[in-house]
C-alpha cells in the first residue's frame, strides 16, 4: 500500500499528521539519493564501464543512433554495436529503455548537442 508512498493518512485526519509527513517528505528530497539499493546498485554497476563504453553509453541517452555515436567518437558502427552490447551485458540492461533507466538512475545525464 505505500510503495513509494511517504505516508498513509486515513480520513479524519489531523493537520498535525499531515505536516509531520510533508517534512518527511521534503527531508527525503533534500537528502541524497545514495541511500536508495537500486541508486547504489547502478552506480556500482557503471563503475564497471571503460571510458568509450561510458562515450556509447553517453550517445545512447542523448537519443543518438549508433552511426551518429560512431561518427562524433570516429570510430566505426559496427564497433559501437559491440561497445553497446558489452554495456547492457555490464549493467544487466536487457533493453535499451531499462539501460536508459539503470543510467539516470545512476546519476549518468545525457548530455545536450
Amino acid at each position: 500500500m505505500k510503495a513509494g508512498a511517504v505516508d498513509f493518512i486515513e480520513k479524519p485526519f489531523a493537520s498535525e499528521a499531515i505536516l509531520a509527513s510533508l517534512e518527511v517528505a521534503l527531508a527525503r528530497l533534500a537528502a541524497p539519493n545514495e541511500q536508495d539499493p537500486a541508486t547504489v546498485a547502478a552506480a556500482t554497476k557503471l563503475a564497471l564501464l571503460s571510458p568509450r563504453e561510458r562515450e556509447v553509453l553517453e550517445g545512447l541517452l542523448a537519443g543518438l543512433p549508433n552511426k551518429t555515436i560512431a561518427y562524433d567518437l570516429a570510430i566505426s558502427p559496427r564497433t559501437v554495436e559491440i561497445h553497446r552490447a558489452r554495456v547492457m551485458d555490464k549493467m544487466g540492461a536487457r533493453s535499451l529503455s531499462e539501460l536508459i533507466r539503470l543510467a539516470l538512475a545512476a546519476g549518468v545525464r545525457p548530455s545536450s548537442r
